[in-house]
């Protein structure tokens, strides 16, 4: 609903966003506990915190997987552009092999798939 008080600045209430502060009021610690409803406590979500944890290991695993690919690509470009030497190209390559091992030990630690690390960007097409 939308409300224009009289000096012309506009007010919005929603039942919805008034629920939610209602809420989150409720977890701060300066209420008392007397002010928490039955009712309330069960609209209170129910968070799985191993899920959680494993929602957020997916997602910084992504990331490193990302960070790794782009890595090769910059690794390929430097070698065909000639910049490298043969011992700086051996380097690399071995530095690019030993993390793809460690992203793997990683990946397999969270019990995660390879397609875990490959995020749907919708129209975009996948990540990776």
């Amino acid at each position: 609903m939308i409300k224009e008080p009289e000096n012309k600045d506009f007010q919005i209430e929603s039942d919805s966003i008034t629920d939610f502060a209602r809420v989150m009021h409720t977890d701060t610690p300066s209420c008392s506990s007397s002010a928490i409803t039955s009712d309330k406590k069960q609209q209170r979500l129910k968070i799985d915190e191993e899920n959680i944890k494993n929602g957020l290991a997916q997602l910084v695993m992504t990331l490193i997987k990302l960070l790794h690919e782009l890595l090769e690509r910059q690794a390929i470009r430097r070698i065909e552009s000639g910049s490298l030497d043969d011992d700086q190209v051996e380097r690399l390559g071995l530095t690019l092999m030993q993390q793809c091992e460690e992203i793997d030990r990683l990946r397999k630690l969270f019990d995660l798939e390879d397609e875990d690390l490959n995020l749907d960007l919708g129209p975009l097409g996948k990540l990776l």
